[in-house]
């Protein structure tokens, strides 16, 4: 994850109320932030998350907790590292040979998903760039870029061709490009930047088997929705959630009883709804709330 998409990530999260979305993002920078000193000062993501620390949800103050802790255990391992080596004979470092972890595969299998022809295994995070592919397609830089996030989000984890890869990823692109007027505005940018968060949740590898091996097409994927897209676990939450809510609304619902011992003031009408509720002290007589069912007139008294 670059700073770029750090920086957008935590836009999202300092904008998100709901704590399942909260959760998500956090756990989004979690799995893909690298933590260095010099990304960190340049995106702030530390002082963002932190604000979570002391979070009503246990379970996202936890996260974020053992999130910085990591962090700033990665630093200080960083800046060891960097100590030592101005201490020593200067040495190769596994940094180095970042891009020799993932090459071009010259006879990638161009027909669908999988390994490629030539039997080439990926063993490093991959991008366009570390698999030789040109993803300059267009004379627009922004839509260029798009292709190449999405290649990177599809290629986690995953062994298939660059060659199918970079086909799904301007297929994407392609349609959200269409279904904006073909016009690259600010809900372009903000669908690819949804699309590639989604796909490239280490969480959630289902979504992108499901689209490499085209059971969900580029026309369909662009009209999933976050909750659409989301791993089957977290459905099963965000269900069990909304059920739990929904009852606690139903729970609190107020019994009203009809009686014919009041009488409305405006119509007269003596068929009436009323429920009682302690909305004072408890030594304090209940407060009646009524409605005329005849006229739907409201008042109340204690």
């Amino acid at each position: 994850m670059d700073a770029k998409e750090v920086k957008s990530t935590i836009s999202n999260l300092e904008k998100s109320v709901d704590e399942t979305t909260i959760l998500k993002l956090l756990n989004i920078l979690n799995d893909e932030v690298v933590p260095t000193e010099k990304l960190l000062r340049e995106t702030k993501v530390g002082v963002v998350v932190n604000k979570y620390r002391s979070h009503d949800n246990k379970e996202i103050s936890s996260l974020v907790k053992k999130m910085i802790r990591s962090w700033r255990d990665a630093v200080q391992n960083e800046k060891n590292s960097k100590k030592k080596s101005t201490a020593s004979s200067p040495v190769s470092t596994p940094a180095s040979s970042g891009s020799a972890a993932s090459t071009t595969v010259p006879n990638a299998d161009k027909s669908g998903s999988g390994p490629a022809a030539n039997g080439k295994t990926f063993t490093g995070p991959r991008n366009a760039k570390s698999d030789g592919v040109n993803t300059t397609l267009y004379d627009n830089p922004t839509r260029n870029a798009s292709v190449g996030a999405l290649y990177s989000s599809l290629a986690v984890e995953r062994d298939d061709s660059p060659q199918h890869i970079i086909t799904i990823a301007s297929e994407i692109e392609s349609e959200v490009f269409k279904s904006e007027y073909s016009k690259v505005n600010d809900a372009y940018r903000n669908k690819l930047r949804s699309f590639t968060m989604n796909l490239r949740n280490k969480k959630n590898p289902e979504l992108r088997e499901r689209v490499l091996s085209r059971q969900i097409g580029a026309a369909q994927f662009i009209k999933m929705t976050p909750n659409d897209m989301a791993p089957e676990a977290l459905k099963k939450e965000i269900e069990k959630l909304h059920k739990q809510n929904l009852f606690d609304a139903q729970g609190a619902t107020e019994k009203r009883a009809v009686t014919d011992r009041f009488t409305c003031g405006k119509c007269k009408h003596k068929k009436v709804s009323y429920y009682q509720m302690q909305t004072r002290s408890a030594d304090e007589p209940l407060t009646t709330f009524c409605t005329c069912e005849n006229c739907g007139n409201r008042w109340k008294f204690s």
